[in-house]
C-alpha cells in the first residue's frame, strides 16, 4: 500500500511539472505583466506619503551622589514618557503648532522690558528704552488645522528608553519636516507650564521626509505572485477540466486497455484528384477489340 501511495504522489508531481514546463511561458508573461502592472500602480496612480521625525529625551536632574535617588528619577521619568505621549497628541499643543506652522517665524534676539533708575529724589529716570523682539521668517507657511494634524502625528515610544519621537506623514518631504518641528517645539515649550517641569530636551530635529508610502517593491513583488499563483490556477484547472484522451499513456496506465497498435493519419493535398477519363477510355477500347 505504501508504494502505491508513493507512486501515486510522485505521478502527480511529475504531472504538475509536466504542465508547468509545458505552459512555462504563459505562466513567465503572466507574473511579470502584474508585476509592471503592480510597480505603475504604486509609482504613479497611488500618492506618495513622507515622513519625518523628531526626537525628544525626558530627562529630569537628580542627585549624582545618591544612587538609588538617580534609578528612582529615571524610573519616572520612563513612566512619564506615556503621560507626553498624550499631551504631545492634545488641542493644546496642535493649536499652537497650527498657529506656528501658519506663521513660522524664529526669534534672532529676546525682548527687553525698559530699565529705569530712581533718583535721589525720589524720581524714575529712564536708564534705557523697551526692545522689542527681532524676528524673522524661517521657513515656509502651512496652513493645517489642528484636527488635521492631530491625523497626522504619531507619537513612538521604546521600552525602558527615556526617548520617543514626534513623527508627521504628510504629502510633501518639507511639510513632514515643519509639522514634525513645530509639534515638537511647542510641546518643549508648554510642557514647563502643564507639568511644571522643564527636563524636555530635543536632542534630533526633525530632517527632510523619505518617502514612507507605497512600497514600490513591496506592490511589484505582489502583483509577480498574485500573477504566478493566477495563471498556475487557470491552467491546472483548464488541464484538469480537458478529459480528451491526448496520448496512448494514459489509455494503457490509466484504463488499463491494450495497445493494439496506431492508424497513421494521411493528409490529402487539396490538389489531388482522381482521374475518372482514363477508366472509362480502357472500358471502351476492350468494347472495340471484342
Amino acid at each position: 500500500m505504501e508504494k502505491q501511495e508513493n507512486n501515486t504522489n510522485t505521478i502527480d508531481l511529475m504531472q504538475l511539472l509536466r504542465i508547468c514546463r509545458k505552459h512555462i511561458w504563459a505562466l513567465i508573461l503572466w507574473s511579470v505583466g502584474l508585476a509592471i502592472v503592480g510597480f505603475a500602480f504604486a509609482d504613479f496612480m497611488m500618492p506618495a506619503k513622507y515622513t519625518s521625525s523628531a526626537q525628544l529625551l525626558v530627562n529630569q536632574k537628580s542627585n549624582k551622589n545618591d544612587p538609588n535617588a538617580a534609578y528612582t528619577t529615571q524610573q519616572a521619568n520612563m513612566q512619564m514618557v506615556t503621560t507626553y505621549k498624550d499631551i504631545v497628541t492634545s488641542h493644546v499643543i496642535l493649536k499652537d503648532a497650527s498657529d506656528r506652522l501658519a506663521n513660522p517665524v524664529k526669534v534672532i534676539k529676546k525682548a527687553k522690558p525698559a530699565k529705569y533708575r530712581y533718583t535721589a529724589d525720589g524720581r524714575r529716570k529712564l536708564v534705557r528704552a523697551a526692545q522689542p523682539a527681532v524676528v524673522e521668517r524661517s521657513g515656509k507657511s502651512y496652513v493645517v488645522s489642528p484636527s488635521e494634524l492631530a491625523g497626522n502625528i504619531s507619537v513612538s515610544t521604546q521600552q525602558q528608553s527615556q526617548v520617543f519621537s514626534i513623527s508627521a506623514t504628510t504629502n510633501t518631504p518639507d511639510k513632514a519636516k515643519a509639522e514634525a518641528n513645530a509639534v515638537a517645539r511647542v510641546f518643549r515649550d508648554r510642557i514647563p507650564s502643564i507639568m511644571n517641569v522643564n527636563n524636555v530636551t530635543i536632542v534630533a530635529p526633525a530632517t527632510t521626509g523619505v518617502q514612507s508610502s507605497p512600497n514600490v517593491k513591496l506592490f511589484t513583488l505582489a502583483g509577480f505572485v498574485i500573477g504566478l499563483v493566477l495563471s498556475f490556477a487557470v491552467i491546472l484547472i483548464r488541464e484538469m477540466s480537458n478529459t480528451t484522451v491526448r496520448d496512448d499513456d494514459f489509455l494503457v496506465n490509466e484504463l488499463g486497455l491494450t495497445n493494439l497498435g496506431q492508424i497513421a493519419h494521411f493528409h490529402v493535398s487539396s490538389s489531388f484528384k482522381i482521374n475518372k477519363n482514363k477508366g472509362k477510355e480502357k472500358t471502351t477500347r476492350k468494347r472495340r477489340r471484342v
